[in-house]
């Protein structure tokens, strides 16, 4: 992979993220956090559109401040938020 700042691989970060769409209510918050991993789609529901766009730091913020939990932060296939 390309090296990020630090000369990391962009693959190490190796998040993946998921949205709860039946508990999504569309608050936008994860877009203001990280809105390069979110967007609202054409139903108002969050979606991933780049699990890297913001790092990992703006992921996980964005899963903490979600106001119904919908937000699913894995790393190694182990959850982490």
């Amino acid at each position: 992979g390309t090296p990020r700042r630090w000369g990391l691989p962009s693959r190490t970060m190796a998040l993946d993220v998921r949205v709860d769409r039946v508990r999504c209510i569309g608050s936008g918050v994860c877009t203001r956090i990280a809105p390069s991993v979110f967007e609202l789609d054409d139903d108002g529901i969050a979606v991933v559109i780049d699990p890297e766009g913001d790092g990992r730091a703006a992921v996980v913020a964005a899963a903490e401040t979600c106001p119904t939990d919908a937000i699913l932060v894995f790393d190694g296939g182990r959850r982490i938020r």
